[in-house]
């Protein structure tokens, strides 16, 4: 092609409009067309420097007829009555100049449609040494992200926003993480990178292990297209909370039974690790008087818990406790008595207060006493690992919403814990959170609220990736939103797509995301100045039981938590 450029012609640079180093139109030759998000590149010669390469993404297309001066001349032109001609015009946002002279595009000078490494240059895909697949740009040809800005080597953590249901932001957020797994940027990591998925929906994300039975050819292709393989995960670890009432443990999940295992903390582990403060993880709690009380109880049950037996139950002040209720129980008369008050709450608490945090404390029966327990068989594993799969899977659907904050904030707790003993941020773990305007809202303190903000904040030094997704981005804490280096939008509510917080969105961009479909995402980097659109492939695992085809041939070997059960005539729940 001329001026050196492998793409098509496509126009001119506009003289009508004027043109910066920043933005400039081009007027469309007859019988060409551009799309919103093609990339363009133009040249100019600049003495003393030679040429310099002008690049950008469309961002506007209008067409128009020249000539016409009131609305109902189109009837005319139409009809042939009135001369006018239909023209097409692009507004390209810069997004490269190279070398960096800035100079804005001359009127009149052809304009390309990128391809091949003039379109890595537009979008510095040529300088990313690692390069991480997130989908397929409005040209069919794969858009990258930058590893160094997700690992924590110059930035780290991802916010995805969108519309419930409709901008499958937990769909991205997996493909994301396959695109990391089976890219090869990981090099010989790989086999320790791990992955920490939180699920609240269902059980859709318990079979990424499974190959989707739905993927058809032109899924394939595009997974071909961005140097994919189309398969599932190749290990999947599944927890789940134990049936409630049953007293082996048995997971609580209904259409997978094997890499299951469950999940519960001892009485002795709740009392030793001090986790009362997680059962009053709601923001509104730390505002509350009694908040005061919540962390002298708990260092009052570090100090008096004594084991009982190996399964986990303890004796606080002679007295034994092997379920939940039975400890609250005992908090209960220490705090009603006014003879033993005192020495549980280590300071002169009000009657009103005291009395206030046991309705909070009573409240919670219900939820924990699932996961929270002493009478289950002494020595089954029941903690949560990452050691054991590349991809771990936190049941939570079946949990009340106290329970899940509950869970996330000890999870999180330990595996940051972990990663600060370790003085190392590699290998990497990615932690998935669906809901994060929940468990980090914009107002108020909770436990788990300060986990996430160590994560944002110092995660990348330790190698804890977070992988956020949230309805409404304005809901979630600040800090969290801006220390995160990627930023994608699915669907969005047309009020919340105005809100500051999408200000990295152009405007027509915000507008499309109000109409986009389900796997079309806008992404932005910091090494590129625009949004990209980018649409990423029906997923090769499957989203569902319903697409869940054959049994990976191998997996994740794991305790069988239905060993040692009665046989099946002797009524278990079904499966």
């Amino acid at each position: 092609m001329t001026d050196g450029f492998s793409g098509d012609a496509v126009g001119r640079v506009l003289g009508t409009q004027s043109a910066s180093p920043l933005s400039f139109w081009i007027g469309l030759e007859p019988g060409k067309v551009v799309q919103l998000d093609e990339v363009v590149v133009t040249r100019r010669e600049v003495p003393g420097h030679g040429p310099v390469l002008v690049a950008g993404v469309v961002t506007h297309v209008e067409a128009r007829h020249e000539g016409a001066a009131y609305d109902s001349d189109v009837f005319l032109i139409s009809e042939g009555s009135l001369p006018a001609a239909v023209v097409e015009v692009a507004e390209v946002r810069v997004t490269r100049v190279e070398p960096e002279v800035f100079v804005p595009p001359l009127p009149g000078a052809p304009a390309y449609r990128a391809k091949g490494a003039d379109r890595d240059q537009a979008l510095y895909f040529d300088v990313m040494e690692r390069r991480v697949p997130m989908g397929l740009g409005r040209d069919g040809e794969p858009a990258f992200l930058n590893f160094d800005f997700l690992d924590g080597t110059r930035g780290a953590h991802v916010s995805i926003s969108g519309v419930s249901g409709v901008a499958t932001k937990t769909s991205f957020a997996t493909f994301l993480l396959y695109s990391v797994f089976n890219s090869g940027v990981l090099g010989p990591e790989a086999a320790n990178t791990k992955a920490l998925i939180f699920s609240v929906k269902g059980e859709d994300l318990l079979f990424l292990d499974h190959a989707n039975t739905r993927i058809d050819d032109s899924a394939r292709a595009a997974y071909a297209t961005l140097g994919l393989p189309a398969q599932p995960f190749r290990s999947v670890h599944v927890f789940a909370p134990p049936r409630p009432g049953d007293v082996h443990g048995v997971p609580h999940v209904t259409a997978r039974t094997k890499g299951v295992s469950s999940f519960y903390w001892t009485l002795a582990e709740f009392c030793d690790a001090e986790l009362l403060r997680y059962v009053f993880a709601d923001a509104d709690d730390e505002k509350a008087q009694y908040s005061l009380l919540i962390g002298q109880i708990a260092a009052r049950l570090k100090i008096l818990a004594e084991p009982l037996g190996d399964s986990g139950a303890v004796k606080v002040d002679d007295v034994e406790c092997r379920t939940y209720p039975q400890l609250v129980d005992l908090i209960d008369e220490r705090l009603a008595d006014e003879s033993t008050r005192a020495a549980w709450t280590g300071f002169p608490a009000s009657l009103g207060t005291v009395n206030a945090f046991l309705r909070r404390l009573r409240s919670s029966i219900r939820s924990l006493t699932p996961i929270v327990r002493g009478d289950l068989p002494a020595g089954r594993p029941h903690s949560i690992g990452v050691s054991d799969a590349q991809v771990t899977i936190v049941d939570l659907h079946n949990l009340p919403e106290r329970a899940q904050r509950f869970v996330v904030g000890v999870v999180l707790r330990g595996e940051f814990a972990r990663k600060e003993l370790s003085g190392s941020a590699r290998p990497l773990l990615f932690v998935v959170l669906d809901e994060l305007n929940k468990y980090a809202p914009r107002d108020g303190d909770s436990p788990i609220k300060e986990i996430l903000l160590d994560v944002a904040e110092r995660g990348r030094s330790l190698g804890v990736i977070l992988i956020g997704a949230q309805q409404t981005a304005s809901e979630v804490e600040r800090r969290i939103v801006a220390n995160c280096a990627v930023r994608i939008a699915g669907r969005l509510d047309p009020a919340e797509a105005t809100r500051s917080e999408y200000g990295w969105l152009t405007g027509t961009a915000r507008d499309r995301a109000t109409i986009a479909k389900p796997g079309t995402m806008f992404a932005v980097q910091p090494e590129i100045p625009v949004p990209l659109a980018v649409n990423f492939p029906f997923p090769a695992w499957a989203t569902r039981p319903s697409e869940a085809g054959a049994a990976p041939a191998t997996a994740a070997v794991v305790h069988d938590p239905f060993a040692g059960l009665p046989a099946p005539e002797d009524d278990i729940p079904p499966f």
